[in-house]
């Protein structure tokens, strides 16, 4: 008799969420574009690192959510860790999208050219393509309990890269800036970028972990019902 009334809760809660995401993130940028200086050596084109830095964070964050279900997974063998691990990596593998792209157009603008082999490049190229491939293997591994066996391994070693990606710039010669002088404005306009792009990528994480946990559901009621029937 709960049912019904908690998933219309919990469907007035996300459409909230998400509203309020989008309005932060709107708020963000009309921060971004009109009230937040203009940094003198790159010019406009450093106003994308609003968007980038967070979208970078979040990405390592992701990972480690991954590293962590993993683990949890390997530990206790139950679906929910498999279930938030996809979720999260998921989520790795958009905003590990939106940082690329966002850094090939700073790239462009700031050194002339799309892309070049840096470290801090080159390690955060591997890591995207880590968890791409961690989505991709997951529906060719047959049997449940095999796939997230497997995706568990995979996953915890995939971690691995995460330390290369934070260090690379702080120990290897690169051309990707370590750090940037910001003036006040630019560091609260940083600050509030990254409460919409945190929340986008946490309401993704969660969303995609609840509809894995109710497709398992439907289908544990879908095959007791034919247990009854047959």
């Amino acid at each position: 008799m709960t049912t019904q009334p908690r998933h219309a809760g919990l469907a007035i809660f996300a459409t909230l969420y998400w509203l309020l995401t989008a309005l932060l993130a709107a708020a963000v940028t009309v921060m971004t574009l009109y009230w937040t200086p203009v940094e003198q050596s790159m010019g406009p084109v450093q106003k994308i690192f609003y968007l980038h830095l967070p979208s970078a964070i979040n990405t390592l964050l992701a990972a480690f959510i991954v590293f962590v279900a993993s683990i949890g997974y390997l530990l206790q063998r139950k679906s929910a860790w498999d279930d938030l691990a996809a979720a999260a990596a998921r989520s790795a593998a958009v905003f590990g999208a939106i940082v690329l792209i966002t850094g090939m157009i700073w790239g462009k603008a700031a050194w002339g050219q799309w892309w070049t082999w840096s470290p801090r490049l080159t390690f955060s190229l591997v890591l995207w393509l880590l968890y791409v491939v961690y989505l991709i293997i997951r529906p060719s591994v047959e049997g449940e309990h095999r796939r997230a066996l497997v995706c568990a391994v995979y996953g915890i070693v995939a971690f691995l890269d995460v330390p290369l990606v934070w260090l690379s710039a702080r120990l290897m010669p690169d051309i990707h800036p370590g750090s940037i002088q910001l003036e006040p404005e630019m560091k609260l306009t940083l600050l509030a970028a990254f409460v919409p792009v945190t929340l986008a990528a946490l309401g993704l994480t969660v969303t995609g972990w609840r509809l894995a946990a109710s497709r398992r559901r439907k289908l544990a009621d879908h095959a007791e019902l034919e247990a009854q029937t047959a």
